[in-house]
């Protein structure tokens, strides 16, 4: 795992690219740390998960997953699934910057991500079916970015989508050529820099909370998140900055 940190963004580098980034128990343990360390840092604003060598990510490491027993097999998903959950009970916006391959628990973690970006030429899937382990934790995120149909397309077929399918059906927000993508994912970083950080965190958090409300509920809840947000110090800022056609001066409160 490589942690750096730059202005506005922490970029997290999965560094296992002679095994196509597969997500060990080990690399996942690392990850969630550093996802925990990054967001502890009143810099960051955003955070950029990517991978080393050519490809983002194949998945679970399938070498360590024969032979094992049962306690290992719900060690192993607990751990997946507190890996995912951090990413989006953090106050900072996550990108997946995507090259190469996201498939399985890669392409989980791409869905999981709040905003992802791809290289052209980048292929997702959930191909478990093939090798008889059905992607179903990875269809818990991808089913939800991209409808039951194609998410069952995905699932049951275990076919890889090319980019531009991924971007046509919402598993990724922007498809660039490779050698844009650093580029583009930086505009990302600085579009989210340039607006509170209290503000962006409380929009994520309220986000995630509502999106699987029915309607009603939603507003309730919604409403409520913004009464709060508008008695902010950063909101008066905002509001009153806008009023006086000038620039605000966030305080992050």
């Amino acid at each position: 795992m490589i942690v750096a940190f730059g202005d506005a963004a922490a970029r997290i580098t999965l560094n296992r690219p002679e095994k196509r980034n597969a997500l060990s128990l080990e690399l996942m343990e690392e990850l969630i740390a550093a996802l925990r360390e990054a967001s502890a840092r009143d810099s960051v604003r955003a955070i950029v998960i990517e991978g080393a060598g050519p490809a983002f990510s194949a998945g679970h490491d399938l070498s360590e997953m024969i032979d094992r027993d049962e306690t290992f097999f719900s060690h192993l998903f607990e751990v997946c699934t507190v890996m995912m959950e951090t990413i989006q009970d953090l106050p900072q916006p996550v990108i997946a910057k995507v090259h190469g391959i996201a498939t399985a628990a890669g392409c989980q973690l791409v869905a999981a991500c709040d905003l992802a970006v791809a290289a052209e030429g980048a292929r997702f899937g959930t191909p478990g079916v093939k090798i008889g382990l059905f992607c179903s934790t990875p269809m818990v995120p991808v089913s939800r970015a991209i409808g039951r149909k194609r998410a069952m397309q995905m699932l049951l077929t275990g076919e890889t989508i090319d980019a531009g399918t991924a971007l046509d059906w919402g598993l990724v927000n922007r498809v660039v050529p490779v050698a844009e993508l650093d580029a583009a994912v930086a505009e990302l970083v600085d579009a989210i820099a340039r607006s509170s950080s209290y503000t962006v965190a409380v929009g994520k958090r309220a986000f995630y909370d509502q999106v699987d409300r029915d309607e009603h509920d939603a507003y309730e809840q919604t409403r409520a998140v913004m009464t709060e947000n508008a008695l902010a110090a950063d909101a008066q800022e905002g509001m009153t900055a806008f009023l006086q056609k000038r620039a605000p001066t966030w305080t992050g409160r």
